[in-house]
């Protein structure tokens, strides 16, 4: 199981730089070279966890902040790449990863959500995407493989994707330009499209100073601020 899940991401990761080798190489240029294992080595110790498998493949396969340090006074994300996911946001590398997975980690200890079962952000989330002032992002469970995201303000997605390379093939899909959506087999994307009775609930909670997502669950508070307004 563990090499056909090694197959996939190399197989994911290997259609959105096939992609970009075409249309954008530029964006393929700034994410650099192979990464190195000892650095990846050196960032679990630091961040207290193991990377799954498919996320250490990838950072081996290109790590965009390898040899590259962040310039003093520069933004949580100092070396993130644009480009690559058509959503939005920045790719991270092995820098800016440990850069954003300190800083939530600290908010959610030194602020706590309040809710036990469900904090804004968990010590085995380790981010790969992210805006540059990490308001949202996308991040790897390590506990699951799983892909989710967090967004200020709302509560997190904690699976989106059932793994990392379902996350590449459906951003695969977007270049190639399939829509995004359900995957079926193994390994596809658990992603919702949005139920339309929520829409009323999303444009007012931004009318109104929420951050909420675009898909996914609308958090309880928002609906009830909603349903109270009315």
């Amino acid at each position: 199981m563990d090499h056909q899940r090694a197959g996939d991401m190399g197989q994911a990761w290997g259609r959105v730089t096939g992609w970009l080798e075409q249309h954008g190489p530029d964006v393929l240029a700034a994410l650099g070279g192979p990464g190195s294992r000892t650095a990846l080595y050196e960032a679990e110790l630091r961040m207290g966890l193991r990377l799954p498998r498919q996320m250490r493949q990838w950072l081996l396969a290109n790590d965009l902040d390898a040899g590259r340090q962040p310039h003093s006074g520069s933004g949580l994300v100092a070396l993130g790449c644009p480009g690559v996911v058509p959503g939005g946001g920045l790719l991270l590398g092995l820098v800016d990863i440990e850069r954003v997975y300190f800083h939530k980690t600290a908010l959610e200890e030194t602020a706590p959500s309040g809710d036990g079962d469900c904090p804004s952000w968990r010590r085995a989330w380790v981010p790969i995407l992210s805006e540059r002032d990490g308001a949202y992002g996308k991040f790897v469970d390590t506990s699951t493989g799983a892909v989710g995201s967090w967004s200020e303000g709302s509560f997190p997605e904690v699976s989106e994707y059932v793994s990392l390379s379902a996350f590449f093939q459906d951003v695969a899909d977007q270049l190639e330009g399939a829509p995004w959506g359900d995957r079926s087999g193994p390994g596809g994307a658990r992603r919702l499209a949005p139920r339309p009775e929520d829409e009323p609930v999303r444009l007012w909670a931004r009318a109104n100073g929420y951050l909420v997502n675009d898909r996914g669950r609308v958090p309880a508070a928002v609906r009830e601020a909603y349903e109270a307004s009315r």
